[in-house]
C-alpha cells in the first residue's frame, strides 16, 4: 500500500517536470530557481527540472521518429 503510493507520488512528480519542460519549451516561461536561497534545494530543483528537459526530449524525439504522429501544417 504504501509503496504503490510513493510510485504514484513519483509518476506524477516526474510527469509535473515534464510538463513544465514543455511549458518552458513552447512559451519560454521556467520557473526562476535562482529565487530558492538554499543551495541544496536549488540544486535539487535544478536537477528536477534537467530531468524533465531530458525526458521531454526523449518524448519528442520518439514522436518525430515515430509513423504515428505528423506535423500539423497549420501553424
Amino acid at each position: 500500500m504504501v509503496l504503490g503510493r510513493l510510485i504514484h507520488y513519483g509518476v506524477d512528480a516526474v510527469l509535473l517536470s515534464t510538463l513544465l519542460a514543455g511549458v518552458r519549451r513552447s512559451s519560454g516561461f521556467t520557473l526562476e530557481t535562482e529565487r530558492i536561497t538554499d543551495p541544496t534545494l536549488r540544486s535539487f530543483a535544478d536537477k528536477y527540472l534537467g530531468f524533465g528537459e531530458s525526458l521531454f526530449d526523449l518524448v519528442q524525439g520518439t514522436a518525430v521518429n515515430s509513423n504515428y504522429f505528423k506535423r500539423d501544417t497549420r501553424r
